[in-house]
This record gives structure tokens, sequence and C-alpha cells, in this order.
């Protein structure tokens, strides 16, 4: 499943909801807007690939459970997001650009390490994308979609949600070996993670 799939059944992205920890689900309004029979449209989600429920809810949103979060990876694009005007300096977390601008270093040096260590770039497997810090980070990645297309993105502050929970899969689940560990498949998708995070969050790639 991609995501450009679930939005072409429904006419519009849908809205990521939870934490996403335990599973991936989607919200949509899209049967409200369109005007359309809600378990008409539900019948035409449930037949994308990789949905694994959809349930129609009382008041006509749509909840949507995907089997494999990681599968949205597919499907990123680039985007062009305005760089906001954070001050270079001072480099500690308490200053939002800093926190951007230092994830985009490390998605960055992510691609030179696994090239190093011999991360294959292919093989990717999205399912992978198990651990609770991937997750976290492909949650944030699945409101892109719709924040794309909405009059009010809100970028400064989802950058900074999106650089902080890359950081915190950074530490907890590297994507590349550490020390006599071996190269598996969840190095190669957490590059693949690395690399969305980096062309989404702007900045140098070396501080």
């Amino acid at each position: 499943m991609t995501v450009r799939e679930l939005a072409g059944a429904l006419g519009e992205p849908p809205v990521p909801d939870g934490s996403w920890e335990r599973e991936a689900v989607y919200l949509s309004a899209a049967a409200l807007r369109r005007r359309a029979p809600a378990e008409a449209l539900a019948e035409r989600v449930r037949a994308v690939p990789g949905v694994a429920d959809v349930e129609v809810r009382g008041n006509g949103f749509l909840r949507i459970t995907v089997a494999v979060p990681g599968e949205l990876l597919e499907s990123m694009e680039p985007v062009e997001i305005p760089e906001p005007a954070w001050p270079d300096f001072p480099r500690t977390w308490d200053n939002p650009g800093f926190v951007v601008r230092y994830a985009h270093v490390r998605a960055r040096a992510v691609r030179r390490w696994a090239r190093e260590l011999g991360v294959p770039e292919a093989g990717f497997r999205p399912e992978a994308l198990d651990d609770p810090y991937d997750r976290q980070v492909l949650r944030v990645l699945a409101e892109l979609p719709g924040r794309v297309v909405s009059r009010d993105p809100g970028w400064e502050t989802y950058l900074v949600r999106l650089a902080l929970a890359f950081h915190d899969a950074h530490e907890h689940a590297p994507a590349v070996p550490r020390g006599d560990e071996p190269v598996t498949a969840v190095h190669t998708a957490r590059v693949r993670l690395a690399e969305a995070v980096g062309g989404v969050v702007m900045g140098p790639d070396r501080l």
C-alpha cells in the first residue's frame, strides 16, 4: 500500500491518528466532505492493498488500519517546505532551528556511515520498521500529505516534531550496526527512513 493509493481511493489524504506504537491508524472525513455513502467509500478503501481494516464510525468518519506502516516510504515525494527564519545560534536543543538542522545532518551522516559499513541500499523491507521509535517517525511522516494540501500546514511545529522523533530513533534504534552487530534488513530499512527524514527537514550536510 502507498499513501497515494489510499488518498486516491478517498479523494483526499487521510489523517494519521494515535501514536502508531501498536497499530497504524488513519482517520478520514472524506465521506462527509464528499457527501458520499460512508460504507461505499469504505469498500473502496478496503480494496487498497495493505489496508487491514476499515471501520465506519457513527459520525461518518472512516477509521483505517494499515498492516505495514513502513510502506508509506515507498510513496514519499520531494516536498518544498519554506525554511523558517530560525537563527543559526545558539546551537542547543532550545533552538528549534538547531534541532531541525541537526536532524538533517544526522540523516545525511547515516547515509555515509551505511556505505562505509556495507549496509545495502537494495532489499528494503518496510515490515522491518516495527520498533516503537521507527513507528514514531513514520507516524509524523504520515502527516506530510495532508499538511501539503492544508491551508495552514503549521510547518514550523511539524519540522520540530519530525526532527525530535528522528533524534530519538537515531539514539535508540540506530540505522547502522554497532560494534560486532551484523548487518540486517532492519538497517537497510532504517537507512531508508533516515533518507526520508533528511528529505523533509532542511539544513547543511555537516555542522
